[in-house]
């Protein structure tokens, strides 16, 4: 198979059997240990409950309460590790499809309501002018200043055709605006393209869902055929900003641009588990030389992807240090139609690398300026900034393949697509994203106002170049 764990959003079958057989394994081998040592821990909880039952100032509702105390258990693990209410659950499926019914907005939490990062090109939010930056405060007649991120999506998500009203705070503006916005179906076009002089090409890849590889499959296509009888002879690969997405897509991303090897594995706690990823012959760009850009919003899946390359010696990563959300998420359904989002492994590149707090290193660190070579101000949060992340395996040598027992993960070499897929360290529905991507609309992904991708175009036109005096060199030595 492709792909195995998700980087946060649909349930194939695969995930389904996945899930259930890890909740077996849970309670089957150890119910009889977490009785004994954890007997005594519960029966406070028991006493904590009904206390709250019978004595708080109102009636409480069960199901709310029990969810909460959940919520918190998962929280005191990792900041990836958390619980699916059915609402969420759903959503999360939804999300990865890249199709739902909304305003086509991605949103991050700001400090006093709800912050847009970008609207997505020809959008209904985008149409009526909402702009990147702008801070809703209200959601028809709820307010927004303690809202969270789900409650936002699920608000703003919703019926094509019916209305809804957004009130924004716009800076450089005396009275808060007010939006009225029909919303409509957004297909998420995970995959942007164009050829560039001729015949380099660029690709942008937003985030990992269902329709990556094979907009990606379509993307090349276009570019060969638009570079004319010799194909694109560069290619850049722009994951600036990617939070990351679906596994499966991951692996067949890097597996398009690689004729063999290692392209990810996976290493947790259960005997067993651990699971390895192998690419298969055929380069979409037939070896033409490539750069793939990342940065700090660069993320799970996009360095599964970067670091899978750059480890290969198939493509120069540029740009600056990737997020390092190096962990593996496994969704597990609950009974009543929630489910379980828990951190069950780590991931490493080929090298054994273990990317987990400390990102990618790009081989070339291109800085984030204006073409005039002035630095852009503001620090964006990593992994290592999250309150309570997983220390690197590297550290301790868990990950190192020099250091290991000897046992080889299992390798996974069908090349279907679906199954059960790896975890994303941002979450992001109508279009959720962590504040780490507030600075997203500065990726333009246009080489006049993006400096990163002119420094790309650069090196490959600069390859090209050399390449071409190297042959016209050889030739002339020939002819001696």
């Amino acid at each position: 198979m492709k792909g195995l764990f998700r980087g946060r959003r649909p349930l194939v079958f695969f995930l389904v059997v996945f899930g259930v057989v890890v909740g077996l394994n849970i309670s089957s081998q150890n119910v009889q240990a977490v009785s004994k040592v954890t007997y005594e821990k519960l029966r406070v909880f028991s006493e904590v409950y009904s206390l709250i039952q019978q004595n708080y100032v109102k009636e409480v509702d069960e199901k709310e309460i029990l969810y909460g105390a959940i919520h918190g258990m998962l929280k005191a693990l990792d900041p990836h590790s958390s619980f699916l209410t059915p609402e969420s659950f759903k959503e999360m499926q939804v999300d990865t499809k890249g199709e739902f019914g909304g305003l086509g907005i991605e949103i991050s939490r700001g400090d006093r309501g709800i912050r847009i990062v970008s609207p997505i090109e020809d959008t209904p939010a985008d149409r009526v002018g909402i702009k990147a930056g702008d801070l809703i405060i209200k959601i028809d007649d709820a307010e927004t200043n303690d809202m969270n991120l789900m409650q936002a999506v699920k608000l703003m998500r919703g019926k094509p055709g019916t209305t809804i009203e957004l009130t924004i705070f716009r800076k450089g503006e005396l009275e808060p605006l007010k939006f009225t916005i029909t919303r409509a179906i957004i297909k998420i076009r995970s995959v942007r393209w164009r050829l560039e002089k001729n015949d380099i090409g660029y690709v942008r890849i937003i985030q990992f869902n269902e329709q990556s590889y094979p907009l990606l499959e379509k993307a090349i296509d276009e570019l060969n055929e638009k570079a004319g009888k010799e194909g694109v002879q560069g290619l850049v690969l722009d994951l600036r900003n990617d939070p990351g997405g679906l596994l499966d897509q991951a692996v067949q991303v890097a597996d398009a641009f690689l004729e063999k090897g290692l392209i990810v594995y996976t290493k947790g706690r259960i005997a067993g588990k651990d699971m390895s990823f192998e690419a298969h012959s055929g380069d979409l760009v037939k070896g033409a030389p490539m750069v793939v850009l990342i940065n700090t919003g660069s993320a799970s899946a996009s360095e599964i992807v970067s670091g899978a390359l750059q480890d290969h010696n198939r493509a120069v990563v540029m740009g600056t240090r990737s997020f390092g959300k190096g962990s593996v998420q496994t969704i597990i359904p609950l009974n009543d139609g929630s489910g379980l989002r828990l951190t069950t492994a780590q991931y490493y590149t080929p090298s054994g690398r273990s990317i987990q707090a400390k990102g990618i290193e790009p081989d070339i660190v291109v800085e984030d300026l204006e073409l005039s070579g002035k630095k852009r101000t503001g620090r964006t949060k990593t992994e290592a900034d999250l309150k309570g992340h997983l220390q690197n395996a590297n550290e301790n040598d868990a990950g190192d393949p020099s250091k290991s027992t000897g046992k080889k993960p299992k390798s996974k070499k069908d090349k279907s697509s679906g199954s059960s897929k790896e975890g994303d360290s941002k979450d992001s529905s109508e279009d959720m994203q962590d504040d780490n991507l507030a600075e997203r609309d500065r990726v333009t992904g246009h080489s006049k106002e993006d400096y990163q991708l002119s420094r790309a175009l650069d090196l490959l036109r600069g390859l090209q170049v050399l390449q071409g005096q190297l042959s016209t060199k050889t030739g002339w030595i020939a002819r001696r």
